[in-house]
């Protein structure tokens, strides 16, 4: 008996399925399993870093309340970015001295951040470090020319922002890590020659000036 169903096969259809063909160019790299010491093939352009912040502050923006929420939520953002930088700087200081280590006394911690960190973040070191003449628990970083800032417009109703809080929020989480705990904050401090210079305000706590006078 004849069946009127044509069976569909493989070789008698015209229609002809088949997997997928392996690339001949081999994986794809998995930014997983790259080497994390490789500091040249990590760096991102400053016009993809600074696009991608302008992003985050208008995301925020439209998220908070005022000058003070935003700023706040920037401080919380960057906190979060320092604690890995300060993990990453550390693995590769490990990976690449003989005898790493760990900062116990302020100033050098104050110094590894004004040029290491600032130089893992933003690709150079900051422009100065100050003491406060007034607080003994005040030291300040400047940057004449925030990166973060180069092209954010802040509108007039915020005049008062400093999207460095970013920055202060990186600062504050390595301090904190390093055993130096202290609140820090971002105010802007114009000059004639540099607009947008900005000063990082560090005020440490009781507990690490009784350490450092006992270390002294």
């Amino acid at each position: 008996m004849n069946s009127s169903v044509e069976h569909l096969s493989p070789t008698t259809s015209s229609a002809r399925f088949s997997l997928p063909s392996k690339s001949t160019a081999g994986p794809k790299p998995n930014i997983y399993e790259r080497n994390l010491n490789k500091t040249r093939v990590a760096e991102v352009s400053a016009a993809s870093l600074s696009f991608l912040f302008s992003e985050v502050v208008q995301y925020t923006q439209k998220r908070v309340s005022g000058v003070n929420d935003l700023e706040r939520r920037l401080n919380t953002l960057g906190y979060r970015v320092g604690a890995r930088v300060l993990e990453l700087t550390a693995y590769r200081a490990e990976s690449s001295l003989k005898a790493p280590k760990r900062e116990i006394r302020l100033l050098p911690a104050l110094m590894a951040i004004h040029t290491q960190i600032w130089r893992a973040v933003y690709g150079r070191p900051a422009d100065a470090i100050e003491k406060s003449v007034e607080n003994v628990d005040e030291y300040m970083i400047i940057d004449n020319d925030p990166l973060i800032e180069r092209h954010i417009s802040v509108p007039r109703d915020l005049s008062g922002l400093s999207c460095s809080s970013f920055s202060a929020g990186i600062v504050e989480a390595v301090l904190d890590g390093l055993g130096f705990p202290a609140r820090v904050t971002a105010h802007h401090t114009p000059t004639s020659t540099h607009p947008t210079r900005t000063t990082i305000l560090i005020k440490l706590e009781k507990s690490v000036l009784d350490r450092e006078d006992v270390l002294k």
